[in-house]
């Protein structure tokens, strides 16, 4: 988002800044870290207004007053705010807020004005976030697992970039280490396959520093790519040569491969990293080293033995001597060991060495990762802050596993991997928009079953039909209305023009207060890290313009098209543009195309 990009008129937001003003009248001195926390927020009961304020409750306090006695004199002073035609205390110490509804009529206009930009925020003020995700091992195809952090991570990031933040989509390889050596002769094994090597399986892992840890039929291809290209040059006599001769050919190529085919399986569900970082590189740099003489620099390392593993202590356990890192002055539980008693570096100080490297060009680093990262947390926050001196941010948001199930069961789709659902047979299933949108259903760091059954119904319950149902349905009545008044009559002229007075029915308003909470959901869900809540936002609206539509069978000054009254019909229609707008406003954070017509 550019610098000149404006931010959308939030009426939530509007309200809050004179509430706000309107406390500092009521309580005199009131300090500004307490007017900074007053919140204007939806009413919970349309019944009780349209907002509600905590701004008594929060003065009562400072101002050693009762919460009731600020509400009261509040209450008053907020009646002359323009477009507020009920103020009444609530509760403990709340004020409620009842708008006129030329108010809520407006929002539409804001929206039809505003189009893919209404929601946009300045509240990032261009600050730089580097979002890491996916980050899978190029180890074998991409499976579930890395697709709902997949998602998170990009639907996260495009929030961050309509909230104002300068993202940048990075992947991290992890194309160095003992799992790549592994993939390397699993690849080697199906080369001398390839060839004809007289070995058998069992013969061939006994030569292996770690045994054949990788099976997968999709490193066939490899292997018989490797013959074609070399014949029998990496063997000798069809049996395994020097590792000199192949090892680092094999491992190069295999990588090639593999992170190819993990860029093609991102792209099928509409996911393209801006940086992809190389384990390999980073060592290779030297900035781990760096990293770890910055923080020796520091007075932050010593010479200790740490504790044994809590619970266990396993029988190989030794007190060895070690590097380790005062990781506890920054908040971690127990300080970090970062080089070995042989002085070779810890997984840990090569994290080190790459977080320190994407924090020269951002202010917050987050990384979307698997719950079984969760002691991974406090250390790197730890050294991060070490590093840049608390300059730079870490969080870190975690992505429970999916489980897939059909007809109630657990499924195995993979024609390939055998025995995991990979990304590609899912999206392949049921669709990247379905796929995209179910995982973002449910907070990340809550366990989801993605129901293959459920995610294809073409039901209420479905809640990514629901939602693209609304959609195609406020296609359907635009369809409609250039049939009836012609092409002209849903041009943004025509609607902008519209008479939003018409729009006065309860069912009509109370979509268009749906409408108005959107710029804030999505400041919400930008500030929580909580992408998911765009989801629900959705299906909320959804449900509130189904709603509509559904009255409008009983009682017919609810429908959207009249023929015989164009006028009232032109402020309907505004409506419907703007549900759908916002709808594909929404969409478009999560990654998912909206339908025209559903079939």
């Amino acid at each position: 988002m550019s610098e000149n990009t404006p931010t959308t008129d939030c009426l939530f937001a509007r309200y809050q800044a004179q509430v706000r003003d309107a406390l500092r009248d009521v309580v005199p001195g009131l300090p500004d870290e307490v007017a900074d926390r007053v919140e204007v927020t939806p009413a919970r009961d349309a019944a009780h207004g349209d907002m509600a304020t905590n701004a008594a409750l929060l003065a009562a306090k400072p101002a050693r007053r009762k919460p009731i006695d600020i509400a009261k004199d509040l209450a008053a002073r907020l009646l002359s705010l323009p477009g507020v035609v009920k103020a009444e205390p609530a509760g403990p110490g709340f004020v409620n807020l009842t708008l006129e509804p030329q108010v809520l009529q407006s929002v539409a206009r804001t929206v039809l004005e505003s189009g893919e930009r209404f929601g946009d925020s300045r509240w990032g003020a261009d600050l730089r976030v580097n979002v890491e995700y996916v980050s899978a091992n190029p180890t074998g195809p991409m499976h579930v697992g890395h697709c709902r952090g997949a998602v998170v991570g990009d639907a996260l990031a495009n929030l961050l970039i309509k909230t104002g933040h300068r993202v940048t989509k990075e992947y991290y390889i992890n194309d160095a280490g003992a799992q790549v050596t592994a993939l390397t002769w699993a690849v080697y094994w199906r080369y001398l396959q390839a060839i004809g090597t007289s070995l058998d399986e069992d013969a061939f892992a006994a030569l292996t520093p770690t045994g054949l840890q990788y099976g997968g039929d999709y490193l066939i291809p490899i292997g018989q790519s490797l013959a074609e290209t070399h014949g029998g040059a990496l063997a000798e006599e069809g049996c395994p040569a020097d590792t000199a001769i192949w090892f680092d050919l094999v491992k190069n190529e295999t990588l090639k491969r593999m992170m190819a085919e993990i860029r093609e399986d991102l792209a099928l569900l509409g996911i393209e990293h801006e940086v992809f970082s190389s384990e390999a590189a980073v060592l290779e740099s030297g900035k781990v080293d760096a990293a770890i003489e910055a923080l020796k620099d520091k007075g932050l390392l010593y010479e200790g033995v740490l504790e044994p593993p809590k619970g266990k202590t396993p029988e190989d356990w030794e007190p060895r001597p070690q590097t380790l890192f005062r990781s506890t002055e920054f908040g971690d539980d127990v300080d970090r060991a970062l080089r070995k008693s042989d002085g070779s570096n810890t997984y840990f100080a090569n994290d080190i060495g790459y977080h320190a490297q994407k924090a020269r060009e951002a202010d917050v680093l987050i990384d979307v990762l698997g719950a079984d990262h969760g002691g991974y947390v406090s250390r790197m926050r730890a050294a991060v802050s070490a590093l840049t001196d608390g300059r730079t941010g870490f969080e870190v948001v975690m992505c429970q596993i999916v489980r897939i199930v059909k007809g109630g069961e657990p499924v195995r789709m993979s024609k390939r991997a055998g025995t995991f659902v990979t990304m590609r047979d899912l999206i392949e299933e049921v669709g990247r928009g379905a796929v995209r949108f179910t995982m973002l259903t449910r907070k990340a760091d809550a366990q989801m079953e993605f129901d293959l059954d459920a995610v294809v119904a073409q039901t209420r319950d479905n809640p990514v039909f629901y939602v693209q149902y609304a959609h195609a349905r406020c296609c359907s009545v635009l369809r409609a209305a250039q049939e009836m008044f012609g092409a002209a009559s849903i041009e943004p002229s025509a609607l902008l023009g519209a008479d939003l007075a018409r729009l006065d029915s309860d069912a009509e308003l109370a979509l268009l207060r749906r409408i108005s909470t959107f710029p804030r959901v999505v400041e919400g869900a930008a500030q929580a890290r909580e992408p998911h809540r765009i989801a629900y936002f959705c299906g909320e609206l959804a449900a509130d313009f189904h709603a509509l539509w559904n009255k409008g069978r009983e009682d017919t000054t609810l429908r959207f098209l009249h023929e015989n009254d164009a006028a009232g019909s032109l402020a309907k229609l505004a409506l419907v543009a703007s549900v759908a707008q916002v709808l594909r406003c929404a969409l478009a954070i999560l990654g998912v195309e909206p339908l025209e017509e559903l079939r």
